[in-house]
């Protein structure tokens, strides 16, 4: 495959940048027509949510809700597409699925979203906790909709796999928490180096010498998890050991944010019916 030159900031630029895979059109079985186009990747997906979503937002009004989500989405978004080749296909509520895959220029995809879920997670100032599930596979990235309105998405067993993953909850051993969590398949580590993928952060002192900061990331061994429709899957669990202890929460921030646009005359609920 030759390089990318060109980063594709979002699927549908990479549709419309490339040779579709299936392009053509369906009956719908009652004698209209559907499209199907697409191209067929491998990919891996990486989803990512809200820890405690429904409890920290349950003192929330509607609009403190939409900035305490548009929040989380302005910060996590800045981490997975900074320096990277991913690509964000959507929000869903308080989760996020950003795409990689060679074809969009990652050099390994799945490292790649691994080195993404890190930095969410050592860059949440607001301590938002995410749960990150990655996985990988053969996907379509495709056109969704009807006349009315089309999307891009993209679909396969690695999107509902990787949404599953994120759903699991590593168990708290040695009486130890931890912040974040990266949850995937067990057999796409492959006998991965975890201190390549994972290398202690470097910082230089003052007097110009190198020094690492201790490693907070940990990597238990695989087990086996059961999941909704998908049934038994050996997974592989990477947490972040180390806690955010930000001055002011993401909740608190939320409402704060919502008197600074009342104060500026930009909140008007009286308006609505």
């Amino acid at each position: 495959m030759p390089p990318i030159k060109y980063r594709f900031m979002s699927l549908q630029d990479f549709l419309i940048s490339t040779q579709l895979t299936v392009d053509g059109q369906l009956d719908d079985g009652w004698g209209a027509l559907f499209p199907a186009k697409g191209r067929e990747v491998e990919a891996t997906i990486l989803f990512s949510d809200i820890s405690r979503f429904s409890a920290r937002s349950l003192g929330l009004s509607p609009t403190e809700t939409l900035i305490f989500v548009n929040n989380f989405f302005a910060w996590i978004t800045a981490e997975a597409v900074r320096g990277g080749n991913g690509i964000v296909d959507k929000y869903i509520g308080d989760e996020m699925m950003v795409v990689f895959s060679k074809e969009f220029g990652s050099d390994d995809p799945f490292v790649e979203a691994l080195q993404t879920a890190r930095r969410m997670s050592e860059h949440d100032a607001l301590d938002f906790n995410p749960h990150v599930g990655i996985a990988s596979g053969p996907v379509t990235v495709g056109y969704v909709g009807t006349p009315a309105k089309y999307d891009c998405s993209v679909f396969g067993a690695p999107v509902a796999l990787a949404a599953r993953c994120s759903g699991v909850r590593p168990s708290i051993r040695d009486g130890l928490s931890f912040s974040t969590s990266i949850v995937f398949p067990a057999k796409e580590w492959r006998g991965r180096n975890f201190e390549t993928v994972f290398p202690a952060t470097k910082y230089r002192l003052p007097d110009g010498t190198t020094a690492e900061q201790p490693h907070c990331w940990e990597m238990f061994p695989p087990r086996s998890v059961d999941m909704k429709n998908i049934g038994p899957v050996e997974v592989q669990e990477i947490v972040n050991r180390a806690m955010h202890f930000p001055s002011q929460s993401a909740e608190d921030r939320a409402k704060e944010a919502l008197q600074v646009l009342r104060r500026a005359g930009r909140y008007w609920p009286e308006a609505n019916p």
